[in-house]
């Protein structure tokens, strides 16, 4: 059974999730960093919000570590390349407090607009300055949205619905998904240019980091209002200070800070400036729903192989993941089977996919096919980590489909590149269900694949089978299946030769000298 520690706060639904999934649960909260490193080996999950950080000290020590997931959707306290490189899958949930997120943004808006929290102390503290809070109205004003994606896209449907006008910057942002959205697209400079107000929904990345510095902010018309509900980095705080002190920032509304929990801020005693201790995503439907949408997503992962919202990996959906593990496992072997026949550089791979298999979600076949390669050489590749490090070790991936079937429904072919040739494998299911390989380069063969086998590349002459199980059967090898497949009478052949016990090298090297013999090499999986 699964074993998942929940180590920050959660709703207690989440761990009746867990349990009725068939995932046994922990929860220890507060635990110091050493305290979860000393535990953290034991579980196969790992339930998180913001104040666990997963270092990569705390995941060198998680060796049975599959998933982490974080209840909400900042990942900071995530250590990505590092969860990546060990093989762990790394989820959070961008759309469970979504809308109050974008709602905080649309409060701080009009608690900044209207001077709110200043007027609302000045008369708890006994004072009638009706004049002294003179605000501005939304309507008509030109909203600028930075990150036009999940949040932001809510923020702009709602600031459309009070008559703002928007604009917004964002790289992914389509034109025709602009114009759905009833916004402008515009770049940042035009954006800084000609917003009375700017809300930043970006994730914090070394593109977006201190994206409002002293430059951008001088961009900026003068008596322009920020809002900030994403991540405090996105905001140099000491230029955000100076341009208010200057008068061109008109004041600001932040939710988010560059360093938390925020104790001492630059900002801080700023009547121009309103704070919230990241109240973002803080309303008592928001933190149910993350919740319940982290422990589902980990448990249909640990129990069924299903991917969702995972940041370092393909997704594979609970309907797709029954139609995909035949495929995962003859993805597997035509992957461990190339990287065991293959000697010389790695230059590239290329997956084709033909028939049924064309209509699935065929990303992470791919990701297993390069686990499979790369197996013979790390032991510890995964199909989390096989893509970056066949990226690092700069071996071009390619993926082709074709919804046509040739001689079989459905079929993978893997093309190997090195610096001296390309050779493929095919693969298909036979019973839509067993994996079968269907063609070694340009040789037709069909052979199951079993945990010990030998494969021998021969020239098409009488005696090679009679020389070869001679061979074998003086060494006590048994022989459970044979294989072969020629081009043509008296050209190149094939053979796979399924056996019951391991091939020694010495074995190897006596069925190397057999005459015909051009190649022989023994396989595993």
């Amino acid at each position: 059974m699964p074993k998942v520690l929940i180590s920050d706060s959660l709703s207690p639904r989440a761990v009746e999730i867990f349990r009725e999934r068939g995932v046994e649960v922990d929860v220890k909260t507060g635990l110091k960093p050493d305290e979860l490193k000393e535990i953290i080996g034991g579980y196969d999950g790992l339930a998180i919000r913001s104040a666990t950080k997963v270092t990569k000290d705390i995941l060198s020590a998680a060796t049975n570590l599959k998933v982490v997931g974080r209840a909400g959707i900042g990942v900071d306290n995530v250590d990505i390349p590092a969860a990546t490189s060990r093989g762990v899958v790394v989820m959070n949930t961008p759309f469970g407090n979504s809308i109050t997120t974008a709602e905080h943004a649309i409060a701080m808006m009009f608690a900044l607009a209207r001077e709110i929290p200043a007027a609302n102390a000045s008369t708890q503290a006994g004072k009638w300055e009706k004049n002294r809070f003179m605000g501005v109205e939304l309507t008509a004003k030109v909203l600028g949205v930075v990150g036009c994606g999940n949040i932001g896209s809510i923020v702009a449907d709602r600031a459309l619905g009070l008559k703002m006008r928007v604009i917004a910057f964002d790289p992914f942002l389509s034109q025709e998904r602009a114009v759905d959205l009833g916004v402008e697209k515009v770049e940042l400079d035009e954006l800084l240019a000609r917003a009375d107000f700017i809300t930043l929904h970006t994730p914090l990345t070394d593109g977006t980091r201190g994206l409002l510095n002293a430059d951008s902010l001088a961009k900026c018309r003068n008596g322009v209002r920020i809002i900030n509900c994403a991540r405090g980095g996105l905001i140099v705080e000491e230029d955000l200070k100076a341009a208010i002190e200057s008068g061109q920032v008109a004041g600001a509304a932040l939710d988010v800070f560059a360093s938390e929990p925020a104790k001492e801020n630059a900002l801080f005693g700023m009547e121009q400036v309103i704070c919230t201790p990241h109240l973002g995503a803080s309303t008592t439907e928001a933190q149910e729903n993350v919740a319940l949408q982290v422990a589902e997503q980990m448990a249909d992962y640990l129990v069924s192989g299903a991917v969702v919202n995972a940041l370092n990996m393909p997704s594979v959906s609970a309907e797709d993941a029954p139609k995909l593990r035949p495929y995962m496992q003859l993805a597997e072997q035509l992957g461990s089977f190339a990287g065991q026949i293959t000697e010389s550089g790695l230059k590239g791979v290329t997956v084709e996919y033909e028939g049924h298999v064309a209509e699935l979600n065929t990303r992470p076949l791919t990701a297993l096919v390069l686990m499979g390669l790369l197996r013979p050489l790390l032991d510890s590749v995964n199909m989390v980590n096989a893509p970056v490090i066949a990226r690092e070790r700069d071996i071009e991936i390619a993926e082709t489909k074709r919804e046509r079937a040739s001689d079989y429904q459905t079929l993978i072919r893997v093309v190997i590149h090195t610096d001296q040739r390309s050779r493929s494998l095919t693969g298909t299911l036979f019973g839509g269900e067993k994996p079968r390989i269907v063609g070694i380069e340009e040789v037709p063969i069909e052979a199951e694949v079993s945990s010990h086998m030998l494969f021998i590349r021969n020239e098409d002459k009488p005696g090679f089978i009679g020389h070869l199980g001679t061979t074998l059967g003086a060494a006590g090898i048994n022989v459970a299946t044979f294989h072969l497949g020629r081009t043509a009478p008296g050209e190149n052949a094939i053979a796979l030769v399924s056996v019951d016990q391991r091939i020694s090298e010495e074995l190897l090297h006596k069925i190397g000298g057999l005459p015909s013999v051009v190649r022989a090499k023994a396989l595993t999986f």
